[in-house]
């Protein structure tokens, strides 16, 4: 499924049915209700996923400032992800070691997307992350308009995703770090950028595939929510990069963080977290569309055709 079958000369049509090019600026949704209420489902959506990460960052820190147990160990599944289950309240242990450590605070971001996405991807598409919607609007998935309203809305929902986690954990959010990303010590700021590059790579990658019509009608009878891989991108990113930049990848996740936060060293490599994943994102969509897709040689088809 999902090829063009041959019957003698000629081609059977596709199972699948690629949807039209979203238009650069599209004045008509802006009069439809789905168009706010997508909106809606972003802010929240992000505000949430913030609230849950960042929340499991600070409680992580503070428990192992002092830690010397290293980075990721080598635990069973199981073990972890109940874990993170308990979250927070977990941390109240004096075991130096009995925090979710890196593998679970990798699985609370990648179970959080996972979970988001399969609630929001009918409502808005389940973005929660500007660099995914810089990606589909290069990609010509959204309209200009539409990625915009969707950013603004990541980012504000992400400060005030921080801004509940900050009222609820005053005690520890300045101390240790308010979950903020920047570049950790010893990494240049080059391997920095290539980290989050490559990370948002990833990711928006994952998003173009899990998402592909045609790979849905070849693999139809494989019962796989897009939501999953999308989640476990995020988690194996987050395992490889937390400690570099302790892993942005989501422009907004980094900005709401820092907003929050309010020091300056929150601030000095924010860069890094938009430049890296919008880089990456849009590395991603030319992959995807153009080399996977094929779109150049059928766009250069279709103008020898015409010729």
């Amino acid at each position: 499924m999902g090829k063009d079958i041959e019957v003698g000369t000629e081609y059977a049509p596709k199972d699948y049915q690629d949807p039209p090019p979203a238009p650069l600026i599209d004045p008509e949704e802006l009069g439809k209700w789905s168009f706010y209420r997508a909106i809606i489902a972003e802010f929240i959506a992000t505000l949430l996923f913030l609230y849950i990460t960042v929340l499991t960052v600070i409680g992580y820190n503070s428990q192992n400032s002092t830690d010397q147990c290293g980075g990721v160990a080598t635990l069973l599944f199981l073990y972890i992800t109940v874990l993170t289950v308990i979250g927070y309240n977990s941390q109240n242990s004096t075991d130096q070691c009995g925090g979710v450590g890196i593998l679970g605070i990798a699985w609370a971001f990648g179970g959080m997307i996972f979970v988001l996405v399969y609630c929001t991807a009918g409502i808005s598409g389940g973005h929660i992350n500007p660099a995914v919607t810089f990606g589909l609007f290069l990609a010509r998935k959204v309209s200009l308009v539409r990625a915009i309203m969707y950013i603004v809305a990541q980012c504000l929902g992400a400060i005030c995703g921080c801004g509940l986690v900050k009222s609820f954990q005053k005690a520890y959010y300045v101390q240790y770090g308010g979950g903020a990303n920047k570049l950790n010590d010893g990494y240049s700021t080059g391997t920095g950028l290539g980290a989050e590059i490559i990370g948002t790579f990833i990711l928006v990658y994952t998003v173009f595939a899990a998402t592909d019509p045609k790979r849905n009608a070849r693999d139809s009878h494989v019962p796989v929510l897009a939501p999953l891989p999308i989640g476990f991108a995020v988690f194996m990113v987050h395992l490889a990069t937390i400690p570099v930049t302790g892993t942005g990848i989501n422009p907004a996740r980094s900005f709401g963080a820092a907003v929050i936060y309010g020091h300056h060293k929150a601030w000095n490599d924010q860069w890094i977290f938009w430049v890296g994943p919008f880089i990456g994102a849009a590395i991603a969509a030319f992959y995807h569309q153009f080399i996977l897709r094929a779109g150049a040689v059928k766009a250069l088809g279709s103008f020898r055709s015409n010729a």
